[in-house]
């Protein structure tokens, strides 16, 4: 175990293990300085990572928010999960189904107290809020894009609306005007680790580093050479990066960090969407990155969909390990369940846990994604991407791509030319699978 993030004696009380996901928005492949960024320093996330499995072929199943998270707390292709674009953010919007079955409301017959705090993104109206869906606690924010200090929703703003505020103690509105929401968020995380006797899931979805771009200024002074954009964007993860170190913490201090697994991910690649500097205007903003790969959110070549990961859990999974196998959000239900002792859910994704504790290969034969009228599959090395989308100034992508992603992980060089019968298999695969998905 590493040294970095703190070693805690090994304790086996017995109990079932706590689950913790910790989920950022808009946050690129190579906005960690451990999926290798020179800029941003993010210790506490570099230290959890030596502590467990870093996974450098962890993909989203959409590459916008509300899916995205669909797939993650069900276990479901987002079509199958019932939520294929953004939702937006009137108090009438309905988005996941009752029927649904999340983490939450899975690992509750197992004994399991759950909570969530951050942002939801999954629907307004009553019956699909967080507390309808197995969350005993929720502490935050139901749409999708919230000013960080007054915590009104930000999309009121220029379409002549009155501004909503949009900050929730269960179903109590509640306010917190001019506090930080990352911080507040860390807090209450913390907050309910530390008065947890029974085995818990905690789902922390963080809204950085989403626009608004705002940062408080001591999280500002560690980039003092960066430029002003970016230092910002690597402030808004800083503070995301002390929260996570915060909950390792609270975690090891009341004896339970050995036996918790935590998965810390992102649920899309960085934005190229204008971006709000407080000063009247709304400029294109490029302040994520990912890394090597081509995409950002809304495309399904690599930046769009695949993510930084982490996965630890000390009493089961060695440390310092990078894995290279495929996974996917969906993965995260059927793994948690698993673990737990549950049965077997309906779902799309699969364990991945052996990929971890015993080098078994990933699940996936093929992953699919779908998203407006893109399209794209994986196959082993072999990826193909249909009617794919690309922000102008990285190109114009031809409507069929196929990328050996070992040999080009930056989907640059088009092989389907080369490649015709290959193509063609992976095209027809990818049309029926989105002809078998629900309506």
């Amino acid at each position: 175990m590493s040294d970095a993030i703190g070693a805690t004696e090994r304790i086996n009380t017995g109990k079932k293990p706590n689950f913790v996901v910790i989920y950022c928005d808009d946050l690129g492949y190579g906005d960690l300085s451990c999926f290798g960024s020179k800029d941003i320093k993010t210790p506490h996330l570099d230290a959890l990572a030596r502590d467990g499995a870093r996974f450098t072929n962890w993909y989203s199943n959409c590459p916008v928010c509300s899916p995205s998270r669909a797939s993650l707390l069900t276990g479901r292709y987002p079509r199958n999960a019932g939520v294929t674009s953004i939702l937006g953010g009137r108090r009438d919007t309905p988005g996941l189904k009752a029927d649904q079955v999340t983490i939450a409301k899975a690992l509750k017959p197992l004994g399991y107290r759950t909570a969530l705090f951050g942002k939801w993104h999954l629907g307004l109206t009553k019956e699909c809020r967080p507390n309808a869906h197995g969350f005993d606690e929720f502490h935050g924010f139901l749409a999708g894009c919230l000013d960080y200090y007054s915590h009104i929703y930000y999309w009121d703003r220029g379409k002549g609306n009155n501004p909503t505020h949009d900050l929730w103690h269960n179903e109590q509105e509640v306010w917190d005007n001019g506090r930080y929401l990352t911080e507040v968020i860390t807090e209450k995380s913390v907050e309910f680790i530390s008065e947890q006797s029974e085995p818990f899931f905690l789902y922390v979805p963080y809204n950085a580093p989403h626009y608004p771009m705002h940062a408080p200024q001591k999280y500002l002074d560690r980039y003092p050479d960066l430029p002003w954009d970016k230092q910002i964007m690597a402030a808004m993860i800083s503070a995301v990066d002390d929260g996570v170190g915060e909950i390792a913490s609270a975690l090891k201090k009341s004896g339970q960090y050995e036996n918790t697994v935590i998965f810390f991910s992102s649920d899309n690649g960085p934005s190229p969407e204008s971006r709000n500097w407080l000063d009247g205007t709304e400029d294109p903003y490029y302040g994520g990155s990912a890394g090597i790969f081509r995409g950002h959110k809304f495309s399904l070549f690599e930046g769009g969909v695949r993510m930084p990961a982490i996965m630890t859990w000390p009493e089961r999974i060695e440390a310092g390990q990078t894995c290279e196998k495929v996974g996917a959000m969906m993965d995260i239900l059927p793994t948690f369940l698993g673990i737990a002792g549950g049965n077997a859910l309906e779902v799309d994704g699969s364990d991945v846990l052996p990929m971890v504790t015993s080098d078994a290969p990933s699940p996936h034969g093929r992953l699919f994604w779908e998203h407006n009228e893109q399209l794209a599959v994986r196959q082993g090395k072999w990826k193909l991407v249909l009617n794919g989308r690309l922000d102008p100034s990285q190109g114009v992508p031809d409507p069929v791509h196929l990328s050996d992603l070992e040999a080009d992980p930056g989907e640059r060089t088009n092989l389907a030319g080369e490649q015709p019968e290959l193509a063609s298999e992976l095209m027809t695969a990818a049309q029926e699978w989105q002809k078998s998905l629900g309506a």
